[in-house]
């Protein structure tokens, strides 16, 4: 234990000594830690707020629907409702939540004072069922202090109550058609205004599945999809094959699907009858996904370069500080001292300024993070999903910022291992001489 502190004491005392020729090092390894570390933690941090986004406009991490050949488009009657759920019970992939939604997309819109604005999404959902998403939702206009009740509510997006000129409070119309394509309308009071203006909210609204079902004319309780919310998102797809096995004996299932084109070509093999379908979450952003890999391609060229730029910096800056300190590594051999000992205090230093940059590099990612969230990306277009409240929103994952931390240290080992033994190696006539590495 006295040797392990008297060479801990050693490495502490020299880093100290050459200070000054390891500010260089210091430098390099800080700050392409920290652009390494802004680069992957913006990355995640799009893509946590795109599947955040995602999951909220799709309702799930799994989301069962079936396709219709016929007139009846996506609903669900109770009798499926029910198949569903003890599909999904049998199969013993226990959700955290389970929600239906009755879904509109064709011809609506909303009136309001003479305007009128017209509605992409109807998404008719229960309101105390999916508090949880309401409430993690940071973009009202008004943060709610309690859930969303009432049949009579309707939350509009930011640009469309100012289109319309409505404030919470007001009462405005909605028009929707019923699958006999005859025009129905029911008056809401808009309790909240969402100021999410991405492309999945724009033109949306949300009202309650009982006052949805009765404008499109159907039971009460029916709906247009189930969507399966999990603790851990990652076991999403096990997770579908498991249920596939079990509701394809419920019910007619089609095939498993993994990206939207493969969703569209087996909707259009359905010639009558209704086909049930499982998406994972992962499917409906296929197209955001290729988008995100693109990024990714540009995020690790940078990634790479870094790496480069600290092994260079690590190469040339190590061997001019050993050359530097060639006659006192021979002194300190002809005096007694072990090579070994020699090798673990030269570690030791490297490990200790691995450190310090490290500590400095974090500080300096969360700078950079911080100036980021100032750029306004408004110029391009639908960029807003990638965004939290309109900002680039870093997120730290440990895998990701661990996985960072042990390739910097690899290379401060392996960089410095090999002339730390070429150095304790030579000859001490060698080492007195001053000769270089």
């Amino acid at each position: 234990m006295g040797r392990f502190f008297a060479i801990l004491k050693l490495s502490v005392k020299y880093l100290y000594r050459y200070r000054r020729r390891y500010i260089f090092l210091l430098t390099a390894i800080s700050l392409c830690f920290a652009v390494v570390t802004f680069i992957t933690s913006t990355k995640d941090g799009m893509y946590e707020n795109v599947y955040y986004v995602g999951q909220s406009h799709y309702a799930g991490d799994i989301i069962i629907r079936c396709h219709d050949a016929g007139g009846e488009g996506y609903r669900l009657n109770q009798n499926e409702i029910t198949a569903v759920l003890n599909a999904v019970q049998t199969a013993g992939i226990n959700p955290k939540h389970t929600i239906l939604r009755t879904l509109y997309f064709d011809n609506a819109a909303v009136f309001f004072n003479g305007n009128a604005i017209p509605i992409r999404y109807v998404v008719g959902c229960d309101w105390e069922n999916e508090a949880f998403l309401f409430n993690k939702m940071t973009d009202f206009e008004n943060k709610p202090v309690n859930p969303i009740t009432g049949g009579d509510g309707i939350v509009l997006s930011l640009p469309t109550a100012q289109a319309l000129g409505a404030k919470v409070g007001d009462s405005v119309i909605l028009e929707i058609e019923t699958n006999n394509g005859h025009a129905n309308t029911g008056s809401f009071i808009l309790k909240e205004i969402i100021k999410d203006a991405s492309i999945f909210s724009y033109y949306k609204v949300f009202i309650s599945r009982t006052s949805l079902n009765r404008l499109k004319l159907y039971d009460e309780n029916d709906c247009s999809i189930i969507g399966l919310f999990f603790d851990n998102p990652d076991k999403s797809e096990k997770k579908r094959v498991a249920l596939q096995k079990t509701l394809s004996k419920y019910l007619n299932t089609g095939a498993l699907v993994y990206n939207r084109d493969d969703s569209n070509k087996e909707a259009e093999k359905i010639a009558g009858g209704r086909v049930f379908f499982i998406y994972s979450l992962p499917v409906y952003l296929s197209e955001l996904s290729y988008l995100l890999d693109s990024m990714n391609i540009i995020a690790y060229v940078i990634y790479i370069m870094m790496l480069l730029i600290i092994m260079v910096s690590i190469t040339v800056t190590y061997r001019l500080i050993l050359h530097e300190r060639t006659k006192e590594i021979g002194i300190m051999i002809t005096i007694g001292f072990a090579g070994t000992d020699l090798r673990l205090v030269l570690l030791t230093e490297m490990i200790f300024l691995g450190i310090i940059s490290l500590v400095l590099g974090f500080i300096f990612s969360f700078f950079l993070s911080w100036a980021a969230s100032f750029i306004s990306f408004s110029w391009l277009p639908s960029f807003d999903i990638f965004l939290k409240n309109g900002k680039l929103f870093p997120l730290y994952r440990p895998y990701t910022a661990l996985v960072n931390i042990i390739i910097i240290f690899f290379m401060l080992f392996f960089l410095t291992l090999f002339p730390s033994l070429r150095i304790t190696r030579k000859k001490i006539p060698t080492l007195l001489s001053g000769e270089a590495l």
